[in-house]
Order: structure tokens, then sequence, then C-alpha cells
């Protein structure tokens, strides 16, 4: 059987071809058979009532659609949404829809879990369980535009579980679906991939043609400083991130969490905007979540409004952004980790809790 989600569009039409051909099907079915994968999903193929019943039992045989089977979802009163998805192999995984005025994005995720192991994300505790597939990526966006045909996501971030340019070939693969004009139809300037800076895939996402945007989790201004915080520094160094990033055709958003004590003085903020001017980047400046590093102490409101009025006045763009979802697991991971380890507790343990 061949999984048609984990296809491009153009390897939709290349896998249905054939089979409809062998079938005396008219040449029109193909169009209707691609539309129905992403531009108006279906469930499954009993429910594409424009296809003859004995076509729609046909194609439930031989092309099954797969879904992601919705575990929990949480609902913030600022309007943000978490969703865990199960997966056929009973993993997990979470997605997050921030809603802001005709803006709805979602954070997707790329990995079930993260073998990078950066301090400050809950996914990073989980430890890595494998990658993703082309399909179970693109099913994130998928699913939620078949809760809600009438409301879809507007943009979509990579910065969910996992490291998208860890599991390149996937992640190329649903690019390609979630920009085409026969996928899911979304801008390539409102998909961005966020990455750590694993070079070899960030050169070959580099070399695609779509104006798909880049974000690189920076989040310290040395390599010092940047290795005790997140463990990649070993691998790829900063100095040859940077260097990687003066190539690249498009500007770049340099992601930075902002730790209390850790990455968050002034001095600091001097060595960013030293790195930050020459690459014309925006840096995103992002309080830390609470729930994704529990051992860490955010920075103060007036330490980060300080730290981005200094950036700024070094001529770099910089953007303080809030915190969503603070009353829900909203943090990268922390769902899931929450929901695994309350499931662990033994029966009894239950009921002395009770």
């Amino acid at each position: 059987m061949t999984d048609l989600l984990s296809l491009t569009p153009d390897g939709a039409r290349a896998a249905l071809s054939p089979w409809l051909a062998a079938r005396a099907q008219p040449p029109y079915r193909l169009k209707q058979i691609v539309s129905r994968l992403w531009q108006r999903p279906i469930g499954s193929w009993e429910d594409a009532t424009d296809l003859p019943a004995a076509l729609r039992a046909e194609l439930g045989a031989a092309f099954p659609l797969g879904r992601l089977a919705l575990d929990t979802a949480q609902q913030s009163r600022d309007g943000t949404e978490k969703f865990l998805w199960k997966l056929a192999d009973g993993e997990a995984i979470e997605s997050v829809l921030i809603p802001e005025g005709k803006r709805r994005t979602l954070c997707i995720s790329s990995q079930v879990g993260c073998a990078l192991g950066c301090v400050f994300c809950a996914t990073g505790r989980m430890g890595f369980r494998r990658n993703l597939t082309t399909a179970e990526i693109a099913a994130q966006v998928r699913e939620l535009v078949l809760r809600d045909p009438a409301t879809p996501p507007t943009n979509v971030v990579f910065m969910g579980m996992g490291e998208p340019l860890l599991n390149w070939d996937a992640v190329d693969a649903a690019l390609t679906i979630l920009n085409h004009p026969d996928g899911l139809g979304i801008g390539a300037r409102h998909i961005t991939v966020s990455t750590v800076g694993i070079l070899p895939s960030l050169a070959q996402l580099a070399r695609r043609p779509e104006q798909f945007r880049l974000a690189v989790s920076l989040h310290a201004p040395s390599a010092e400083l940047r290795h005790e915080l997140m463990p990649i520094e070993k691998k790829y160094r900063l100095p040859d991130l940077l260097q990687a990033l003066g190539q690249f055709r498009r500007r770049v958003t340099l992601e930075y969490v902002l730790i209390g004590g850790k990455n968050d003085s002034l001095a600091q903020a001097d060595e960013l905007a030293s790195l930050a001017r020459p690459l014309g980047a925006l840096v995103n400046l992002l309080p830390l979540h609470p729930g994704g590093a529990p051992d860490l102490m955010p920075s103060s409101r007036a330490q980060m409004l300080a730290f981005e009025r200094r950036l700024n006045s070094r001529g770099v763009e910089a953007v303080l952004r809030r915190s969503r979802g603070l009353d829900i697991s909203a943090a990268c991971g922390q769902l899931r980790v929450e929901l695994e380890a309350r499931r662990k507790v033994r029966p009894q343990e239950h009921a002395r809790v009770e």
C-alpha cells in the first residue's frame, strides 16, 4: 500500500495515474482525488462523496489515509491551543495553535522527542524517540483543517518537538506539501523553519528556491555560553554557523530565550548585537516559559525590556515576544512529559492520592 500523504502532490499524481488508468477511470478523476488529499481534505475515502462508491472502496484498500488521533487538547485564556497527537505506534507529538488577529500560527513537531538536550527545553529531557514521517509532519496542519475548514492555519513554524534539520528528507517533502498550490497552499514566507544550526541540511534548505523563512536558535552570544546551554555547539560551532548564515540569501531571525542571570545582561546584549548586526538579522527575544525548564529562572520584565532597548540602540531590530499559553502546558514538550509522568504512576498510587 502506498501512503499518498507522504508524497508531494507531484508524487501523488505519479502514483495515482497508472493506478487509475489500469481501472479505465476518466482523466479528470486524478484531479478530483488529489484535491481530497490536502486542498479539501477528507478523513477517509468514504467521505469523498464526489467519487463513485466502488472507486472509494478501491482507494481505501490501495491508499488508506492515515490520521493523527487527538489524545489531549488544552485551550488557554489567551486563545492558544495545545494538541497532543497519538501516532500509530503509540508515540505522541505536540503542536500549538497561536491565534493573533487574522493570523493563525501553528507550531509543529518534526521528531518524537529530541536528541539535542538544550537545557531550557522540556522536549530535550524526553530524549530522542524517532523521526516523524512526511505525512505525520504535514498531518498536524491537515488535522486542523479537518477540524475546522473555515479557519485553517495561516502560518506554520517548525518550532515544536525535535530539530527539523536532523530529519531533513521528511521535512523537505513536508515543506513542499505545505507550500504547493495543490497541497495545503501556505505561502513560503508564512512558513518558518527553526534550527539550532545543522550546517549540512542548512545548506540544502538554502538551495531551495522558495522564500521559506529561517529562524536560528542562538540563545547565547558566545560559543562558551552556547555550549553550556546547547550541547550542539560542540559539533557545529558558533563561528561556522555565523559564516553559513552570512551566505544565506534571505533575512534570518535569531531566537534568543532570556534566562535570568545567565544570558540577559546588557553586556551580553552588546555581544549579541555584534553578531546580529552584520547579518541584518531580526532578533526575537523570548521569555523563558517556566514549564520548559523548571530549574531555570526567567528574566524579569524590566531586564527583558532593557535588553530589547539595548539591542535597538545598537542598530539591531529586536522584538520582545510575549509568552503564550502560560495557564496550560504550552512549553515545547511540556504536555507530553507531564502526561507521560502521570501515566507511569501505578494504580495503587492513584488510589492513595484520591
